[in-house]
């Protein structure tokens, strides 16, 4: 069986990478996302275990100590991880992984794992941005603004991506993510370990 492949998708907050990345799972076959551990407050509609794992500030700073995080980071006022054993269970069962983290955690699973490919993507204008973060209606101007400061931070480290995404028009960018993970599968060392007995019939 094929060891599965390691993805991290970044984003700012308002690019839309969570639904594009909902739509793109019923899409393809074996792909999962891994369920980050957070500490920040859990949303009216959040379940526990399918979100996220939420967590108290003490919990996720023990866990931190005893290694049990493949990467962690604190956005905003909360911290966010990705428990290494359930990765890895997930990889070896041959399941591709989407990591959905930031630059900073992105950084952190590109040291430990190298092999991972990562994508960010990137709204069509900081204006579109910032029209997203505002039809929401979740926020104040005041956090808007510092989101918006976030996301040229978090842009700003879009060349140390494997691949860069616009989420201009949602389908096609649907389409290039899925093309992403596809083209990859084709890969000629995941093929040979796929395809052994047909390749070993048609060179002998």
């Amino acid at each position: 069986m094929n060891q599965g492949k390691l993805y991290i998708i970044s984003a700012p907050s308002g690019a839309g990478k969570t639904s594009l990345i909902k739509q793109l799972l019923p899409q393809v076959e074996k792909l999962m996302v891994s369920i980050s551990h957070t500490t920040r407050a859990q949303r009216e509609g959040e379940q526990d275990g399918v979100d996220y794992f939420f967590t108290s500030v003490e919990v996720f700073k023990s866990a931190i100590a005893q290694g049990d995080f493949l990467e962690y980071a604190q956005v905003f006022d909360n911290f966010y991880g990705t428990a290494q054993s359930s990765v890895e269970a997930s990889l070896k069962q041959g399941l591709d992984v989407i990591l959905e983290i930031d630059w900073q955690g992105a950084e952190q699973i590109r040291k430990l794992l190298p092999d991972t490919l990562s994508i960010f993507i990137v709204p069509p204008s900081n204006e579109a941005l910032r029209e997203r973060l505002q039809g929401r209606g979740q926020d104040s101007d005041e956090i808007i603004n510092r989101r918006m400061q976030d996301a040229v931070n978090e842009m700003s480290h879009y060349a140390e991506y494997d691949y860069l995404v616009v989420n201009d028009d949602f389908n096609t960018a649907l389409v290039e993510l899925q093309s992403i993970i596809l083209a990859n599968r084709l890969h000629i060392q995941r093929q040979q370990t796929t395809l052994a007995p047909l390749l070993t019939s048609l060179i002998n």
